[in-house]
């Protein structure tokens, strides 16, 4: 550096950062071998905070104002021996400019599916992505835990490791929260919410807050999707039929109360008849579709239909129909053994049970002598 550079760096007394790249976090101000000259001013704008560093120790924290730099305003660096001659300066130190403005728009996604279990559709593979924001909130860690000596800190340089912060946060929270994946994909904003305050801590070990997050997709496999589309699709036919069936009887009520002459009634009786027909065959055979018709019992709740047996003068019992067959095939029941069941006055031969005696018919005859 030459003479003049120096001394007109000397001149310049008023130290300030304009930044126009929209992407600097941090930027450290220009001065030879770090001198500040006594009484400088310092001018901090509104987004942005100044940190004194002396020999890569913070020594002092500005927000936004006009400041003057002298040892009575920063008593810290009255410590620091300056020249007495020529053109240096008493101060030595880093300004350091940090932007706590809102940095917006980061956008984060998964790079591979995330494979949860799903109470309703099993093992499934989800992807999402979405954007955050964050803000500088402790220029003393940041400084401290990332920035270090480095003088002009850009966005680039942190954002990947951000989004990685947040792609884990996300698949943590998901994968142990145990949501259905239908109720993800219909509360966004709260699953942003619950995350921000979640993610919240990883971003605070860097000196950083983190604003907002925000989901917005969770989609899931071309297979699930179209799972989906066909309940909605049968819901929907669902709702259909019981709209017409609403229909026919609100025509049939109209062809009840319709005062018109006789030619009229007797065409509104007769579409009244046709529609109570077409309602009663409906009503009669039922309705597949309908998604509030409850599926039929399981046949393991079905009522077992019991049998007893007098065998050797004992009352063997209770026993089902595959048991009775069973016993008939081992010859410890025949036609004339007593059985009873429910709804017997008495005991009855075998064979006067309809369904026991298809199973004693099916018994092969005796071998010929």
């Amino acid at each position: 550096m030459s003479i003049w550079d120096k001394i007109f760096g000397e001149l310049v007394d008023v130290i300030e950062w304009t930044d126009h790249t929209q992407h600097t976090m941090v930027y450290r101000f220009p001065r030879y071998g770090n001198e500040i000259k006594n009484g400088a001013m310092l001018t901090v704008r509104e987004g942005q905070t100044a940190v004194l560093v002396n020999e890569g120790e913070v020594a002092d924290v500005f927000e936004p104002g006009l400041y003057e730099l002298s040892t009575a305003n920063v008593p810290i660096l009255s410590s620091l021996q300056g020249w007495k001659h020529g053109f240096e300066s008493p101060f030595k130190a880093e300004v350091y400019f940090f932007n706590t403005k809102v940095f917006t728009d980061m956008k984060w996604g998964l790079r591979n599916p995330l494979i949860l279990r799903d109470r309703e559709f099993g093992v499934i593979r989800v992807r999402a992505f979405g954007s955050y924001a964050f803000r500088i909130n402790d220029p003393h860690k940041m400084i401290s835990e990332i920035v270090g000596t480095d003088g002009h800190f850009v966005l680039e340089e942190i954002v990947g490791q951000l989004k990685n912060l947040v792609v884990t946060g996300f698949a943590k929270v998901i994968s142990e929260s145990g949501i259905p994946i239908l109720d993800i994909a219909a509360n966004y904003d709260d699953l942003g919410q619950f995350l921000t305050a979640q993610i919240q801590p990883m971003f605070a070990a860097y000196g950083l807050s983190l604003e907002t997050m925000l989901v917005e997709n969770v989609s899931v496999p071309e297979s699930v999707e179209k799972a989906l589309d066909e309940r909605a699709s049968s819901i929907a036919v669902g709702d259909l039929n019981r709209f017409t069936r609403y229909q026919q009887a609100q025509s049939m009520r109209d062809a009840a109360n319709n005062e018109s002459g006789a030619a009229g009634g007797g065409m509104a009786m007769g579409m009244g008849f046709g529609m109570a027909q077409s309602f009663g065959q409906a009503l009669a055979k039922g309705d597949d579709t309908d998604p509030l018709k409850p599926p039929p019992m399981p046949e393991s709740v079905k009522e077992v239909k019991q049998y007893f047996a007098v065998l050797d003068g004992k009352r063997v019992g209770p026993m089902t129909l595959p048991e009775v067959a069973s016993r008939i095939l081992n010859a410890e029941i025949n036609g004339e053994t007593l059985m009873w069941t429910a709804g017997l006055d008495d005991w009855v031969d075998a064979t006067a049970l309809i369904e026991v005696q298809r199973h004693l018919d099916s018994m092969p005859p005796d071998l010929p002598e």
